[in-house]
């Protein structure tokens, strides 16, 4: 686990990791990403921002977002692009999860077609985690939480009483198949739980623990 004095400095640090993957994808070929919303991430996108990369090989996805309008507070895309696609990380490419869908099953499938034609692996993924265990949409209690961690497609809904709205999620083995993988907590609370995700136990219950068991290890990045 990397351990950070501040926000701030966690931001920079995810950053760099980030784009230094990005990198080494571009030297044979366009790279792309997929980056998890919510509070936490906004100093780490903006500082991603800033990086010196050639943005218009890259293309940017989202780990996971909720079935709502762009417009919409609650909605990843518009968040990652007020506060990533700006300034040089403009040129890059987004690969929107939900789009103008009518149904979170349509959006889903639209999102498999666009993710068909990336080249993967991702360069990178940067998970986050919620104090029930969830990452991505990966919920505990989720309808389709087997199957988004089974994984027999690259894009999965996802309904649980904890996700609010329905959820498009994507699925764990196209995630964890990274070439890097950060889960990026912040605070006391998310410590606690990364402690308890570490104890045995079911990965049903705290579906963050099918990451933690990756080999290698993602990487941890925390600040009070």
């Amino acid at each position: 686990m990397r351990e950070f004095a501040s926000s701030e400095a966690l931001a920079e640090a995810l950053a760099g990791f980030v784009a230094d993957a990005l990198r080494q994808d571009l030297r044979s070929g366009p790279a792309a990403v997929a980056l998890s919303g919510g509070q936490t991430p906004m100093r780490f996108f903006r500082a991603l921002s800033e990086q010196e990369l050639d943005w218009a090989r890259v293309t940017i996805t989202l780990v996971d977002d909720r079935f709502v309008p762009e417009s919409s507070p609650r909605s990843n895309a518009g968040m990652l692009r007020e506060h990533l696609l700006r300034g040089p990380a403009a040129a890059a490419r987004f690969l929107a999860l939900v789009g103008e869908a009518g149904s979170v099953e349509e959006a889903a499938l639209a999102a498999e077609r666009g993710l068909r034609a990336l080249r993967l692996p991702f360069a990178a993924v940067v998970l986050g985690m919620g104090l029930d265990g969830h990452t991505a949409s990966f919920f505990p209690g989720g309808d389709r939480l087997l199957a988004a961690l089974a994984g027999g497609s690259r894009v999965e809904t996802m309904r649980a009483e904890g996700a609010g709205e329905p959820r498009i999620t994507l699925t764990l083995p196209v995630l964890l198949a990274a070439g890097q993988v950060a889960l990026h907590i912040e605070g006391m609370e998310k410590l606690t739980t990364l402690a308890r995700a570490l104890e045995p136990g079911a990965v049903e219950d705290m579906p963050v623990r099918a990451v933690l068991a990756r080999d290698p290890a993602p990487e941890v990045f925390w600040c009070r």
